[in-house]
């Protein structure tokens, strides 16, 4: 399920077999006092290879690349440190290199896992899907984590470095989990679609939203819902046609 630990003969035959190749993006940002910068890097490339394995065992074969671990990061620069800012259009190109370098190979189906909500990519797969249209297709699936959040731990406020954050940590990693640092609720309603979005104007902590009722359990159940539905998406972006 790994491209990186393959050899180029072995991608290849993967290639012929049809499988589809998964693209996991990152970002390194400030997460709180409580929760390390690579947190959302991390749980796009954990997520990605559970949902490949678990889909594998379904019958679709799926790749994962490496993740990428850097994007835009301009909300969190007020913090004044633990982020690396990729500029938009850098982004979007590399993006859009690495699904051409895909096509080049052979693959013909793609998919772009974003490991942070401020990844707008739509122009990227819009654009792509045009230029090859009838060869291969890219897909850009919705993230499922806040309905699945809410499904299991309802009415807990979220937003970013939260208690879905820290239930996934203790149940995945609790090494990570600075555990004498959690702050306090800070739950100013944000404009996420202000282009200009800057995180130290709603949170002191960097944190949005309430850290303190992510538990162990609840990570479980998270965590045991996502990668299904991770799976269930690869399957069915898999069967799509391409027309």
């Amino acid at each position: 399920m790994d491209f990186s630990s393959l050899t180029y003969l072995e991608i290849h035959e993967h290639i012929r077999s049809g499988s589809i190749a998964v693209i996991p993006t990152g970002c390194t940002e400030q997460q709180g006092p409580r929760l390390p910068v690579d947190f959302d890097t991390w749980f796009s490339a954990t997520v990605c290879q559970a949902g490949a394995e678990r889909a594998g065992r379904l019958g679709t074969q799926v790749l994962v690349l490496p993740v990428i671990p850097f994007g835009p990061a301009p909300e969190h620069r007020n913090f004044g440190s633990g982020y690396i800012h990729i500029p938009l259009q850098i982004h979007e190109q590399l993006i859009s290199a690495v699904l051409d370098s895909l096509a080049e190979q052979g693959f013909q189906r793609m998919i772009i896992w974003r490991g942070c909500g401020g990844h707008n990519l739509k122009n990227v797969t819009k654009d792509f899907n045009l230029r090859l249209a009838g060869k291969c297709r890219a897909f850009l699936p919705e993230m499922p984590y806040a309905q699945i959040m809410e499904g299991i731990a309802p009415g807990i406020p979220g937003g970013h470095a939260d208690s879905f954050c820290v239930a996934l940590s203790l149940y995945l990693r609790p090494e990570s989990l600075r555990t004498d640092k959690i702050p306090a609720p800070e739950l100013a309603p944000v404009n996420w679609c202000d282009p200009q979005l800057d995180f130290s104007n709603y949170s002191s902590s960097g944190t949005i939203g309430d850290p303190s009722r992510g538990t162990r359990e609840m990570g479980a159940g998270l965590w045991n819902a996502i990668v299904e539905e991770v799976a269930l998406t690869f399957i069915q972006m898999a069967g799509y046609a391409l027309t």
